[in-house]
């Protein structure tokens, strides 16, 4: 099958040229290696077999020849590779020689004695495909449009629930591309069953119970886009072989993370002008929301069946889509939310201070009720400091992007891109 264009091509090249090494990383299944074959001019996969680990023992260098750009395909297998990469890069004196992909941050002891990689590497993180990637968007209206100000302007999107569903359970994984729902769910659940059943053990280097995991993946599933606290993950993770500490689900939480399944969205910290304080706490989400559905075995009709449970799913997958089409403008993403209840579902920070605020309503109808949140969680920054806002935005799950009277957008997912 031919390559997939992908948004994150263009910051590979402009790394490239910028760097003698780039590290890719990302959740197996994503795309990293596909994307890096592209751009690359020679490759090897690295893994524990005995030829890599007598090369490692006796000439990494020699792993490191080849055409350049020179794709080093899980690098993490031999983490002492990050080192030959650098000296090798110095020696070299040239740009665009490596290009590192990982699926998995190696544990604090093996990386022990590893130099940061400062000055030689480039990093990108990459997820799974976006609506727009994936064929469900019309790309119709740009983010970077909208946050220069322009205003956006869509044909009516009659993108129904059984869409969107059936969107979510499938997931943005490269794999299920020609996958019809049934096969891209026994994917999914294979997927999943390697998830927790190997890859959570290897992250945290020894065997853990399968079902323990699982029912961690699972409260995080049911408290999708919710800041749900560790303590309240154990307890309800709880199971016939008794209740988990925290230390137990931190633990997991960590693999979770190192293996790049976990995203949490963290608490923006800000000026406010009230007296109120800001909430601290982090918002779970997942790498692809299509995991929570893999996690509590859901359907398209099982969804459907759940329109409040449809509604958090559906932010977290516009939150994917702002984290992908947001970041070639270099955004970085958070949440917001005060003691006195003023909260905005995302906040996109941006390098030279400037921001703008998301609300995610997956019906039309709650546009008004949006709008009024935005504007006043807009109202109670000291903008004094940070400046206005670049854009006011709601995302919907259906109905047709416009810019409101007072000056705040909407725009339906399925016509969105970066």
């Amino acid at each position: 099958m031919d390559y997939q264009r992908r948004i994150v091509d263009q910051q590979v090249v402009d790394q490239l040229g910028a760097a003698g090494a780039l590290l890719i990383r990302g959740p197996k299944g994503c795309g990293k290696t596909e994307t890096g074959r592209f751009h690359a001019s020679s490759e090897i996969e690295v893994d524990d077999s005995p030829a890599v680990k007598i090369a490692m023992s006796s000439d990494p260098v020699y792993l490191l020849q080849g055409d350049t750009p020179r794709l080093i395909d899980e690098w993490q297998e031999q983490p002492q590779l990050w080192n030959t990469v650098r000296h090798e890069v110095d020696k070299r004196k040239a740009k665009g020689q490596f290009i590192l992909t990982g699926s998995s941050t190696p544990r604090d002891e093996k990386m022990r004695g590893l130099h940061s990689g400062t000055g030689r590497f480039g990093v990108i993180d990459m997820g799974t495909m976006s609506w727009f990637e994936r064929g469900w968007s019309t790309g119709e209206v740009s983010l970077a449009e909208i946050l220069d100000g322009n205003a956006p302007h869509s044909r009516p999107d009659n993108t129904g629930l059984t869409d969107i569903a059936t969107r979510l359970v499938i997931g943005g994984w490269p794999g299920n591309l020609e996958l019809n729902t049934r096969q891209a769910r026994i994917a999914n659940s294979n997927y999943y069953q390697l998830l927790t059943e190997s890859d959570v053990s290897r992250a945290l280097g020894g065997r853990r119970n399968p079902n323990r995991i699982r029912r961690v993946i699972q409260s995080m599933a049911r408290n999708i886009a919710t800041e749900c606290s560790v303590t309240t993950i154990a307890k309800d993770a709880g199971g016939a072989d008794g209740s988990l500490d925290d230390s137990t689900v931190a633990d997991y939480l960590d693999a979770l993370s190192r293996l790049m399944i976990r995203h949490d969205l963290p608490a923006w910290n800000t000026h406010i002008r009230s007296a109120a304080r800001l909430r601290k706490s982090p918002k779970r989400h997942f790498c692809d929301p299509s995991i929570a559905c893999m996690a509590l075995d859901l359907g398209p009709d099982r969804l459907q069946g759940d329109l409040e449970y449809l509604g958090f799913l559906f932010e977290s997958a516009a939150i994917h889509e702002l984290r992908v089409y947001g970041q070639p403008l270099g955004a970085r993403l958070f949440h917001y939310r005060d003691s006195n209840g003023l909260e905005a579902d995302a906040v996109m920070e941006f390098a030279d201070g400037s921001w703008a605020a998301v609300e995610i309503k997956l019906g039309f109808g709650a546009v008004d009720q949006a709008a009024e949140s935005l504007l006043a969680v807009a109202s109670n920054i000291d903008q004094s400091l940070v400046g206005p806002p670049q854009a006011l935005i709601i995302v919907t799950g259906s109905g047709f992007a416009h810019k409101r009277a007072d000056g705040v957008t909407v725009v339906p997912l399925s016509v969105l891109r970066d």
